[in-house]
C-alpha cells in the first residue's frame, strides 16, 4: 500500500502543530546561543535584523515545507516525490527528502549526546552534585561528567529511550499529547525563571545586554550570524517540519500556522536570554562563554543566590524538556517513512530506528571518553556529524526546496496549499526564488570559510536587483505566453 494509500493521520487542531513545530524549533540553541549572539553583534539592532531574516528567509522556507508535506501526505522522500511528479518533475528531486531524513537522524545521533549533558545536570541539581568553589570546579564537574562512557551512556540511552516511546504510540498519543504539556511547561518554567530574575537577580543589566542598540557591532559578519541562526533555528531542512506539515488539516492556514511557530520561536529565545544573563550579571560573570554559560558558569551563580537550588533544578528541567521536543521531531521523518513506505507499525519502526540510532549516538558519546583520540581530519566522530549536518546538508536541503518549490513545482498547485492574496503570494515567491537562495549560499560560503573579509553590501544588493530583474522577465514572458493565441 502507498503512502498516499493509507488512512491519513491529521494533528487533532492547529495547536497541535504549532506546538510540535515550536517545540522542534526550541531547542538547546535557543537557550544559550541566540541570547549569546544577540548580545555579541548588537543587541537590539541584532534583534532587529534577525528577526527580518526569519521574515525574509525562514517563514518562505518553512512555508515551502509546510506545503510540500501537507500536498504529499507523507514523510519527506514520498511527499517530496509525489509533488513532483503532479508537476511533472523528475523522480530525482526525491533526493531532497532522502537527504533532509538522513539529516534529522544524523542530527539526533549527536544531539542525544548534548541532551543527556541536560539530564544528567537536573539529576545532579537535585541530587546535590553540583557544587563547586569556581567556574574551573564546574569545569572539572563537567568533565569528568562525560569522561566517564557508562555515566554518560546511561543518560544519552535514557533519553533515545523516552523519545521512542513518545514517537511510537503515533502522531495525536504520542507527539502531540505530549507537545501538549511540555511546550507550555517549559513556558511557564521561563516565566518562573524571569520573575525569580526581577526579584533576585540584576534583571537591568540582563535587560540591556540583549536589547541596548550597538550599531558599531551590527558588521557583516553579523548580517551573517542572523542568517545562519533564523534559517536553522526553525529546524528546517532537517525533515522534521515537512513531515509534521503532512499531518496538518486542509482546512489550516499555512500562513497563519507559519508565523505563529516563528513568533513562538522568537518569544521563547528572547524568554531565555531574559532568564539567564540577570543571574550571570547578578553575580560578575561572564556572558561571553558559548555552552560553558550553560553547565559552568550558571550552576556556580545559581549556588550564590537564595533559593538557588531550587532554580536551578528547574532550569534544567526546562533545558531538558526543550531538548525532549526537538528530538522526536528530528527522529518523526524516519519512523514516518518505514511506517508509511514499508509497512511497519509505529512501534516497531520506532525501536528499529531506536535500535540504529543508539549505536551511531554511542560512538558520538564515545567521542568524549574512550574514543577521544579517533580523530579524521582533526574531528571527532561527534564534531563530524554536527559539521555534515549543519554546515553542508541542512543548507543544501534548504537551497533546494527554495529552488524546487520556487521554480519547478506548478504555481496553482502552491497556491492551492498557501491560500493567500496574488500580491503576497508574488511577494513568497519572490523571497523564495531569490533572497533565500542568495542568502543560504552567503550563509553555506561563510561557514565554509570562503567568503574572506566577510558580506560585500553591494554584491548583495547586486545580486537582489538581477534577481529583480529575472522575476519581472519571467512574468512578462508568462504574460505574452498567456496572451498569444491558441493554433
Amino acid at each position: 500500500m502507498t503512502a498516499s494509500a493509507r488512512p491519513q493521520t491529521l494533528w487533532l487542531g492547529r495547536w497541535g502543530f504549532v506546538l510540535a513545530a515550536t517545540g522542534s524549533s526550541v531547542g538547546l540553541g535557543n537557550i544559550w546561543k541566540f541570547p549569546y549572539m544577540t548580545g555579541e553583534y548588537g543587541g537590539g539592532a541584532f534583534v532587529l535584523v534577525y528577526l527580518l531574516c526569519i521574515a525574509l528567509i525562514g517563514v518562505p522556507i518553512m512555508m515551502a515545507e509546510i506545503a510540500v508535506g501537507r500536498r504529499g501526505r507523507a514523510n519527506p522522500v514520498e511527499a517530496v516525490r509525489q509533488v513532483a511528479r503532479e508537476s511533472g518533475r523528475s523522480r530525482l528531486w526525491s533526493g531532497l527528502g532522502w537527504m533532509s531524513m538522513i539529516c534529522g537522524f544524523m542530527i539526533l545521533s549527536f544531539y542525544v549526546v548534548v541532551a543527556g549533558w541536560s539530564i544528567s545536570y537536573l539529576w545532579k541539581s537535585v541530587s546535590g552534585g553540583l557544587h563547586a568553589d569556581s567556574v574551573a570546579g564546574m569545569a572539572a564537574i563537567f568533565k569528568a561528567n562525560n569522561a566517564n562512557p557508562w555515566n554518560l551512556g546511561f543518560w544519552s540511552t535514557l533519553v533515545t529511550i523516552v523519545t521512542m516511546l513518545i514517537v511510537g504510540k503515533g502522531v495525536q498519543a504520542g507527539i502531540e499529547r505530549s507537545v501538549r504539556w511540555m511546550m507550555p511547561g517549559l513556558v511557564i518554567m521561563l516565566a518562573l525563571m524571569i520573575v525569580y530574575a526581577i526579584v533576585s537577580a540584576d534583571f537591568e543589566a540582563g535587560f540591556h545586554f540583549l536589547f541596548a542598540f550597538n550599531l558599531d557591532n551590527l558588521t557583516g559578519e553579523a548580517v551573517l550570524a542572523a542568517m545562519g541562526h533564523a534559517f536553522f533555528t526553525l529546524s528546517l531542512a532537517a525533515g522534521a517540519i515537512i513531515a509534521y506539515g503532512a499531518y496538518l488539516p486542509a482546512n489550516q492556514s499555512i500562513v497563519r500556522t507559519t508565523l505563529t511557530v516563528a513568533i513562538c520561536d522568537t518569544l521563547v529565545a528572547l524568554m531565555a536570554g531574559l532568564a539567564i544573563f540577570p543571574v550571570i550579571f547578578a553575580n560578575g560573570m561572564d556572558p561571553d562563554s558559548g555552552p560553558g554559560l550553560i553547565f559552568m558558569s550558571l550552576p556556580l551563580a545559581f549556588q550564590a543566590m537564595p533559593f538557588g537550588g531550587v532554580m536551578a533544578a528547574v532550569f534544567f528541567l526546562m533545558l531538558t524538556v526543550a531538548a525532549l521536543t526537538s528530538s522526536i521531531s528530528m527522529i518523526e521523518a524516519t519512523v514516518a517513512w518505514l511506517n508509511q513506505s514499508h509497512g511497519l507499525s509505529r512501534r516497531r519502526a520506532s525501536w528499529g530506528v531506536g535500535i540504529v540510532l543508539w549505536l551511531v549516538s554511542t560512538l558520538a558519546m564515545l567521542s568524549f571518553n574512550v574514543g577521544a583520540d579517533w580523530t579524521l581530519a582533526g574531528k571527532h566522530f561527534f564534531d563530524w556529524l554536527d559539521f555534515l549536518t549543519s554546515r553542508l546538508m541542512m543548507p543544501l536541503g534548504g537551497l533546494g526546496m527554495a529552488i524546487l518549490t520556487g521554480f519547478f513545482l506548478r504555481r496553482h498547485i502552491v497556491r492551492e496549499e498557501l491560500a493567500m492574496p496574488t500580491w503576497l503570494f508574488a511577494l513568497w515567491q519572490f523571497a523564495l526564488r531569490y533572497v533565500c537562495p542568495i542568502a543560504i549560499v552567503l550563509v553555506f560560503l561563510d561557514a565554509l570559510g570562503w567568503l574572506g573579509s566577510g558580506l560585500d553590501w553591494r554584491w548583495l544588493a547586486g545580486m537582489l536587483v538581477v534577481g529583480l530583474l529575472v522575476e519581472l522577465g519571467l512574468r512578462a514572458r508568462a504574460s505574452i505566453r498567456d496572451r498569444a493565441p491558441v493554433r
